[in-house]
């Protein structure tokens, strides 16, 4: 467990479609004295979040301006295309790219794909989110490709989703203010990572003079103490003087 002194809570944003559940259990478990609190951001914000203060590092959708920004890729997000339930999509277990050719392709602002060339026929406008486009699928304007993660959290009873093959992948990333690398973000990259609390890598950065008083106390004793794998032995006698010399047995030569 890590001990930290700072009250300030430390903030983590992320982007829809990200679920920060299980690090934030575990950072709950790990770090004591620095509470951890989420902020919501959309896809477009979440680099500017970190810019302007307003989180400490973010869970965000890659590509995105990393200019004076970190970051870790941490994984792949499947690319799905979203259709009524009655599509013919709906009876493949996997849509191909060329597939989609004749379809009417929502685009919306707030997706990060990065397509070569846009497949389908291009919508006259571009729905501003992920939302609006949704919304114009079930009302049976065209179709939707977005990572899985967005057509989960957007679920409607009448639309169901495929995967889609040869369809750009999204990337989920962890990203900090390159300045501001401080020992709580470094415990939290660990986190992520998979790091465990005893790992050899893992840091106490947040320790407190009572937490350093003790280490060096430990250590000062290990030096201290004898090895009884090399036959180490304590430096006195019990009830005699450290170093002295023994007295010759009786009858014993003395010598000169």
């Amino acid at each position: 467990m890590t001990e930290a002194t700072d009250p300030r809570p430390f903030r983590l944003a992320y982007v829809p479609g990200v679920t920060p559940t299980k690090w934030v259990r575990i950072w709950n478990e790990r770090v004591t004295g620095t509470p951890l609190d989420l902020v919501a951001v959309d896809a477009a914000d979440a680099a500017d979040a970190l810019r302007d203060g307003r989180a400490d590092v973010a869970l965000l959708r890659l590509p995105v301006d990393r200019d004076g920004l970190s970051a870790i890729s941490l994984y792949d997000e499947v690319p799905v295309v979203v259709v009524p339930k009655d599509h013919v999509f709906t009876a493949a277990d996997e849509v191909a790219l060329a597939d989609l050719a004749d379809e009417l392709l929502l685009d919306p602002l707030d997706v990060q794909l990065v397509w070569d060339v846009l497949p389908g026929r291009a919508a006259n406008d571009r729905p501003a989110t992920t939302a609006d486009a949704i919304e114009l699928v079930a009302a049976g304007v065209g179709v939707l490709v977005v990572p899985m993660s967005l057509a989960r959290l957007h679920h409607r009873k009448d639309l169901t989703y495929r995967p889609v093959a040869g369809a750009p992948e999204s990337r989920i990333a962890l990203s900090w203010p390159e300045d501001r690398t401080t020992g709580l973000v470094e415990e939290f990259i660990g986190i992520v990572r998979g790091r465990t609390a005893n790992s050899s890598r893992g840091r106490t950065p947040h320790e407190t003079p009572k937490t350093k008083v003790r280490k060096q106390a430990a250590v000062t004793k290990a030096a201290k103490s004898p090895d009884p794998r090399r036959g180490g032995k304590p430096s006195g006698k019990p009830g005699g003087k450290p170093g002295a010399k023994g007295k010759p047995k009786p009858g014993g030569r003395k010598r000169r």
